[in-house]
């Protein structure tokens, strides 16, 4: 049976949009049962892919996509169809409907809640106002029994202002009780009230009450099937990367476990969709920024107040280029929306299946994804790399008496590492949390590993002594040596690098000098810094001395010394 591949690649302009809130004329409009086959998210938005199957006769008819998010970027829309009826994609339209409900289950769930909430709060508060009516009413009463007798009411006899007074009190208590039994549901109430609006603020990204309809327009030349593929761009969803790394130190390897973290709020649950990470930015742009002229002129309040409002217009202008959705490369997208097979592996991560482009790099995940609309973080695995580490210790003794483990890394694997956050584990133990910077393929990285007490370093000022010098003693010397002691206690050789620091003179009347180290074993950089290398055996112990001098005259007070 001859096939025919229909594309079609619509850029909307908002003065061609059929914005409606009539429905869809029942002798040409059919409503498609469509689902959420293929997502590919963005740090700022998502592109989602529907598909479905439509059985056509010989003629027009228009295929209709109900129900749609309401934050769905008409200009963004994208259709194709292959199928066995010869069909043509004449145009696609989109009207916005507005409704007297709320079209996502769960928000109007919490909707439904929070009305119920908010009535039983009522109820307590009208409790409450009849508790004060009731107490103003005793004090009405106690006001009277104290009061002075009169011509009209007499003082009551002692039995009868005993039982008032007994009413009183029982009656006071009663309502003081109540008040704070009162208290307490009220209290309780408005935490359930305040829980069930922050999950609701949680998902209000989801739209109000309206959604939007996509009608495409489809000629076919014989009977046959369609299946037809819509794609547009929402906001709301959004994925930053993520690592694990795993250090085994007598194997010298890091597992770097890569993942994503992907939230999503669209207002749609994506179901067993083909999940697709992209590094793409299209909120950027497609095209470098451009320098405006630099002028200077005498100030004008007048005219710099033009000119800062040009400027404002000016960048609203470019921000709202740079959010159009074309930069997204939405023909790829719809062209290999079908064609993602699962793909298993032997190790507890699936590695996704990695697409280079010109200027970004596009993660496919290996399995079907769901992520709900309730922009709770989704941990989504992109692959697991061994590499080779070099370990090394750096120790600043001055600063803390510890060697850091640092793990000098090459990225071996294909993927380029985004900059995210990173847990490391030494031997299955949590050591540290850090920040991994943007790595490329084959690029080093240094990866730190907290503190090793089987390194052990001590640091100690040694002497301190200040003497005259000059034939009048019109000056001073100040002589500081320190010694710096590395033990390694482990049962390996291992390197450790050193960093200590001279003082640096920002005058000519204060003169610093090194005495030790010599400058031909260890020279100090411009900074002042100090590094030595030390390859350690198993159980040896290097003293590293540091020692210099500081001269000034007598009349020159220097700041910074210890």
């Amino acid at each position: 049976m001859k096939t025919s591949r229909l594309l079609l690649s619509l850029c909307l302009l908002s003065s061609g949009l059929r914005l409606s809130a009539a429905p869809a004329s029942p002798e040409t409009g059919r409503a498609v049962d469509s689902r959420i086959s293929a997502v590919t998210v963005y740090q700022d938005r998502a592109v989602v892919t529907r598909t479905a199957t439509a059985q056509l006769t010989p003629g027009t008819v228009e295929l209709v996509f109900s129900n749609l998010p309401q934050a769905l970027n008409e200009q963004s829309l994208q259709v194709s169809g292959t199928g066995t009826a010869q069909a043509t994609i004449l145009d696609v339209s989109t009207r916005q409907t507005y409704v007297d409900y709320t079209p996502d289950a769960r928000v109007k769930e919490l909707e439904d809640q929070l009305r119920s909430l908010g009535k039983q709060m009522r109820g307590l508060d009208d409790r409450h106002n009849l508790l004060n009516a009731s107490a103003a009413s005793l004090d009405r009463m106690e006001t009277a029994l104290f009061a002075p007798p009169t011509k009209d009411v007499p003082r009551p006899e002692l039995n009868q202002f005993t039982t008032a007074l007994a009413y009183l009190s029982e009656q006071k208590a009663k309502i003081t009780t109540d008040r704070a039994t009162l208290d307490e549901q009220r209290e309780e109430l408005q935490n359930r009230t305040n829980t069930v609006q922050n999950q609701l603020n949680e998902l209000r990204g989801a739209g109000g009450r309206a959604f939007k309809t996509v009608t495409v327009r489809v000629a076919a030349a014989q009977a046959g099937s369609l299946d037809v593929s819509l794609a547009y761009t929402v906001p709301g969803a959004s994925w930053v990367p993520g690592y694990d790394a795993r250090v085994a130190s007598s194997e010298r390897l890091v597992q770097l476990d890569y993942f994503g973290l992907v939230r999503q709020s669209t207002g749609e649950d994506w179901q067993d969709v083909a999940l697709t990470l992209s590094t793409a930015r299209p909120s950027l742009g497609g095209a470098a920024p451009v320098l405006n002229v630099w002028q200077l002129d005498i100030y004008n309040p007048i005219a710099l107040r033009e000119q800062a409002e040009r400027s404002r217009r000016d960048e609203q202008r470019m921000a709202k280029m740079a959010s159009a959705p074309s930069a997204v490369n939405m023909q790829t997208l719809t062209s290999n929306a079908g064609g993602m097979a699962e793909e298993m592996q032997d190790a507890a991560f699936a590695t996704a299946t990695l697409e280079a482009g010109a200027t970004s790099a596009s993660f496919k995940i290996a399995v079907s994804t769901s992520i709900p609309s309730d922009n709770s973080p989704q941990k989504v695995p992109v692959t697991t790399a061994s590499l080779k580490a070099v370990p090394e210790y750096l120790t600043v003794p001055k600063r803390q008496a510890a060697a850091f483990l640092t793990s000098k890394v090459v990225n071996s694997s294909e993927f380029p590492l985004l900059a995210g956050a990173m847990n490391v584990f030494l031997d299955g133990t949590f050591v540290a949390t850090s920040a991994l910077r943007t790595v490329m393929s084959g690029e080093k990285f240094d990866l730190a590993l907290g503190v090793d007490d089987g390194i052990a370093i001590k640091h100690k000022r040694v002497t301190k002594f200040t003497e005259d010098t000059g034939l009048t003693n019109s000056g001073k010397r100040i002589t500081y040596e320190y010694l710096i002691t590395v033990q390694n206690n482990k049962k390996t050789s291992e390197r450790v690098i050193v960093a200590d620091q001279v003082p640096l003179s920002r005058n000519e009347k204060i003169v610093v000098k090194l005495l030790s180290p010599d400058a031909k074993e260890v020279k100090p950089t411009d900074e002042g810094t100090l590094k030595w290398t030390l390859d350690l055996k198993p159980g040896e112990k290097r003293e590293l001395t540091v020692k210099f001098t500081i001269e000034h005259d007598n009349d020159v007070n220097v700041a910074g010394l210890e």
